[in-house]
């Protein structure tokens, strides 16, 4: 992808399209590969995205599992055409995860607690532990 492709990098907002998006690498600080973007889910009632999904693991897109990663735990890097998100590989595999064909009810407040506190950021302003 070009930067063309990626939007305008000005002193105004950056406004990308969700297909330019998808695809795109999560990686970790460290330049650890942790998954692709499958998808986004928005919140309806204020037109903002909740959770970029990604996938992690697998073959050839068999036996990935699939994340929900609040928005707000996501950097995006587009220099480096990827979001950062500060977690290492073992905490990934211990988050609440989901297989593609059995999607949680993300609009459920308990399950969304713990996927908030399981990629939170500290009061310091960096994130869980690596």
């Amino acid at each position: 992808m070009n930067e063309l492709d990626r939007g305008a990098t000005d002193s105004k907002a950056l406004l990308l399209s969700a297909t330019t998006l998808t695809g795109d690498e999560v990686r970790n600080r460290y330049g650890e590969k942790l998954g692709h973007v499958k998808d986004f889910v928005l919140d309806m009632d204020n037109g903002r995205i909740r959770y970029v999904v990604m996938s992690f693991g697998g073959f050839l897109g068999m036996g990935d599992r699939l994340f929900a990663v609040p928005w707000s735990a996501l950097d995006l890097d587009a220099e480096n055409q990827c979001f950062l998100l500060d977690v290492g590989i073992e905490r990934l595999k211990a988050a609440p995860g989901f297989d593609k064909d059995n999607w949680p009810d993300m609009a459920d407040e308990q399950w969304a607690g713990k996927i908030r506190y399981h990629f939170r950021r500290l009061k310091d302003g960096s994130r869980s532990a690596l």
